[in-house]
């Protein structure tokens, strides 16, 4: 094989990834993948998609070697293939949003008061745990947390939020979190915690972002 055979074939192979990221659909699969392993009915109602439309999407990605799949009971159950899949992933979505103007746009659009919401990042987070000066609320859904959430943190989902506020303490600081950056979930339950009286702030980041950068976590039972 000569060198311009060998150079086609490699970057034909490398363009594979390419064409299997270029789907909104297979970009908000990997995201909702990186909070933990999926059955294909679970993501496509998550994604809304139909079943067989997510599933197409998923073979795409499988055959691109991101996601791998193995049967359990009845279900299919999807998982990121490596650790390199999240970073590749949060790669695109931070250079898409520093490098596309559209995403500026809509941000500002459908986020635009989210400067007002306050947030603290992962780092300060962790040190003011450590301190034991916050509480963590996961907002996402029961069985994300299920698969992986910040060490501490109490499941109290989104849509179960105001009726639980009961549960939260009040002479600490709360700081909720979701699934990344670009997720509402932790913005709306700061707004909903603070017309109820209580100091709140957002994480910057989602669980994935604080798993990759080796902290605390925990799985399985919520936390009481």
């Amino acid at each position: 094989m000569g060198q311009r055979a060998f150079k086609d074939r490699l970057y034909g192979e490398l363009a594979a990834i390419g064409k299997a990221l270029a789907n909104g659909h297979r970009l908000e699969l990997l995201d909702l993948l990186a909070q933990g392993d999926r059955s294909v009915e679970d993501l496509a109602r998550e994604a809304a998609l139909s079943v067989a439309n997510a599933s197409a999407h998923l073979q795409v990605l499988r055959r691109a070697r991101l996601v791998d799949a193995d049967k359990r009971g009845l279900h299919v159950i999807y998982r990121l293939a490596a650790p390199g899949v999240f970073d590749l992933w949060r790669r695109l979505r931070d250079l898409g949003g520093v490098r596309l103007a559209e995403i500026e746009r809509l941000v500002a659009t459908y986020l635009g008061d989210r400067e007002a919401l306050e947030a603290v990042d992962k780092d300060e987070l962790r040190r003011r745990l450590g301190e034991g000066r916050v509480a963590v609320v996961d907002v996402r859904p029961v069985v994300e947390y299920r698969q992986g959430h910040i060490l501490g943190a109490r499941s109290v989902p989104l849509a179960e939020l105001e009726r639980r506020l009961a549960e939260l303490p009040r002479d600490r600081e709360i700081v909720a979190y979701c699934r990344g950056p670009y997720c509402v979930f932790a913005d709306e339950a700061v707004r909903l915690l603070r017309q109820h009286g209580f100091r709140a702030r957002r994480l910057t980041d989602g669980f994935p972002e604080w798993r990759a950068a080796g902290y605390p976590i925990a799985s399985g039972a919520l936390a009481s």
